[in-house]
């Protein structure tokens, strides 16, 4: 039996904003409510690369495949004119352990999923009138993150914050191409904005506590190894509401965890991120929210079987 092997091109042509938002809040919801099998991550770095691996299992338990994923991320890439981020998913039956097909999508799904949970999460923990965005980093995952919360609700400025002027107004030219209204920032002027969102692989935190303004909304999705840190410890004590989406992986190695470990808040002070997607919040207008995600194995088991289901057809 020949081995199917699905490209990006033909994953980008099967997938749908809407298959992707569907599949990753139906999997965040699972897993909450335990309905799935996360083992805990594998890390690899890099660092005379600049670069890390991680190697991601899981299984929404009443599916017919689980997936293992290899996912790179080589953050000098750019410069030699190479994409930064890579990866592939292996799908295999739940059912016989055969290997059901390879999704070569040069981390296509990855991205996806990383930026639907983002927008999912940040537009149920912001206030309905929330309006101001800003994004700490220039990469895809800033692009990315902009663009899918727009599907979900209206955004005017964006603020850019970033460490490379050039890349800071290359993508403040890209937003403005899709019509969002983007502008490059300090640091301090992007954190008081009303929906804060962090891309980076930053080791040190990128944003100052008492900058935040009240009634801000936090989601950072760069910590997704132990020597990364976007968020500072001092924010988790501010938090009302603090959202992870999966509270092991954020306390070991989540913006999360560093602020536990640091004594600004207590290990069961996070709720699932899933149960907070599953019913509307009720939240004070001057509270502010965080969402540390470090991403879940299970999203990107259930992302992969609807994409080959779409393929199928």
């Amino acid at each position: 039996m020949t081995l199917p092997v699905v490209g990006a091109a033909a994953i980008r042509q099967a997938t749908t904003f809407g298959l992707v938002f569907d599949t990753v809040r139906e999997a965040l919801i699972a897993h909450a409510h335990g309905r799935t099998a996360v083992p805990p991550p594998l890390h690899l770095q890099f660092p005379d690369a600049d670069g890390d691996c991680h190697v991601k299992a899981g299984w929404v338990t009443t599916a017919p495949a689980f997936t293992i994923k290899i996912a790179t991320g080589f953050y000098r890439n750019a410069a030699n004119g190479l994409p930064t981020n890579h990866g592939l998913v292996c799908l295999v039956s739940a059912e016989t352990g055969q290997i059901r097909a390879i999704l070569d999508d040069q981390s296509l799904l990855t991205a996806w999923r990383t930026a639907a949970a983002g927008a999912l999460i940040t537009h149920a923990l912001a206030r309905p009138d929330a309006a101001t965005l800003a994004v700490f980093g220039t990469g895809e995952q800033a692009r990315l993150q902009t663009e899918w919360l727009a599907r979900l609700r209206p955004i005017g400025t964006v603020f850019v914050h970033g460490r490379n002027p050039d890349k800071t107004r290359t993508l403040c030219d890209q937003l403005n191409a899709q019509g969002h209204r983007a502008r490059p920032a300090s640091a301090q002027q992007a954190a008081a904005a009303d929906m804060i969102i962090t891309t980076t692989p930053a080791a040190t935190p990128v944003l100052r506590a008492a900058d935040i303004r009240e009634g801000a909304h936090i989601t950072g999705i760069g910590t997704d190894m132990p020597h990364k840190n976007e968020l500072p410890a001092e924010l988790f004590a501010r938090a009302a509401l603090i959202a992870t989406d999966d509270h092991q992986q954020c306390l070991d190695h989540g913006d999360f965890g560093h602020a536990v470990r640091a004594g600004a808040t207590t290990a069961t002070s996070d709720t699932h991120a899933g149960l907070l997607l599953e019913e509307p919040i009720d939240r004070p207008q001057d509270a502010i929210t965080i969402a540390d995600l470090t991403g879940v194995g299970a999203l990107d088991a259930a992302l992969a079987l609807a994409v080959l289901g779409e393929l199928a057809q």
